[in-house]
């Protein structure tokens, strides 16, 4: 048995399979998955797993080189903003619309049970060397 590390067989078959400048998703329970892109669901129930609580598991585990997160989440989830922006990781921002229709080059959208606006992510993989 798997002794260390994510526990969740797909995610962690996931990170293990990222090249640099690959992309995931962790997303609120609302984001919708476009066709073809593989959607690996944990919401339990409204909060649960919360969306801070896969980011920071996930953020042990990958190197993050960029978040990209949509606007409005400066104006109306300015927490999870102030959270994500004491990481040290370069921090991008686009219209929700645009970035609904990038998540389709997501190698994965990872569903959390998170339910305040727009608390998605894009991770953008760096390199160890």
């Amino acid at each position: 048995m798997y002794k260390t590390g994510i526990l969740n067989s797909e995610i962690s078959k996931l990170l293990s399979d990222l090249g640099h400048t690959d992309q995931i998703i962790i997303a609120d329970c609302g984001l919708p998955v476009p066709e073809g892109v593989k959607k690996i669901d944990l919401a339990l129930e409204f909060g649960k797993p919360s969306f801070l609580e896969v980011f920071y598991l996930i953020q042990q585990h990958m190197n993050i080189e960029q978040l990209t997160i949509a606007e409005e989440m400066l104006s109306q989830n300015d927490a999870l903003y102030q959270k994500l922006a004491v990481e040290n990781i370069e921090i991008q921002t686009q219209s929700h619309e645009v970035f609904k229709a990038q998540s389709k080059n997501a190698k994965a959208i990872i569903r959390t049970g998170e339910a305040k606006p727009f608390a998605n992510v894009v991770l953008t993989s760096g390199v160890l060397f």
